[in-house]
């Protein structure tokens, strides 16, 4: 089974493969490219797709939400990689302190 952080580190090795180290190295790169795949989330829904809908271009390229949504992932395991964050502890610490949290975190929304 593959680790977070050894995926993170596989990620960052392709995209030295394939050049996006060489651009995009820029902190606020990293996450607009983060923000930039949240947002081709967002396109998918107004495209009427459903959140499990994968559906291929005619080049095999997949789209829809689950591919953009691990696009997302993979641009936060490279910035993760990049910065040699151990994004594995961070999620894991988080998400405990989040188990502690109130129901709605104490808010109404």
């Amino acid at each position: 089974m593959l680790e977070i952080n050894d995926f993170c580190k596989e990620v960052g090795e392709n995209n030295k493969a394939h050049g996006f180290r060489e651009v995009n190295t820029n902190p606020t790169d990293f996450v607009a490219l983060i923000h930039s795949e949240v947002s081709e989330i967002l396109e998918e829904f107004r495209k009427g797709k459903g959140a499990t809908e994968t559906y291929h271009r005619e080049d095999g390229k997949p789209e829809g939400v689950p591919t953009e949504l691990a696009d997302v992932v993979i641009r936060c395991f490279d910035m993760a990689d990049y910065y040699g964050i151990n994004l594995e502890a961070a999620i894991l610490e988080k998400h405990e302190f989040n188990k502690s949290r109130p129901y709605l975190h104490g808010k109404k929304f």
